[in-house]
């Protein structure tokens, strides 16, 4: 089953995903956007990042930024 940005599983065909939207706008099925159980790994995400970036030299992000295009738009 695929998953949607989030990770959250939704219907794999368009009509399944249709009547997903359906039972939504009606009211038969919650649609929850973030789990609130998993609220604090987001914040935690967030505060690293940010972290992590104050603490390099702009050289060092550089560097990273190179090697993550490499990755992403070389061969293999």
């Amino acid at each position: 089953m695929p998953k949607g940005p989030r990770g959250e599983k939704r219907p794999a065909d368009v009509i399944g995903n249709a009547v997903l939207i359906g039972r939504i706008a009606t009211g038969e099925v919650e649609d929850t956007q973030n789990d609130p159980s998993k609220e604090h790994h987001r914040r935690g995400g967030k505060a690293g990042g940010a972290a992590r970036a104050g603490a390099l030299t702009p050289e060092q992000r550089s560097e990273i930024a190179k090697k993550a295009a490499a990755k992403r738009w070389g061969p293999g």
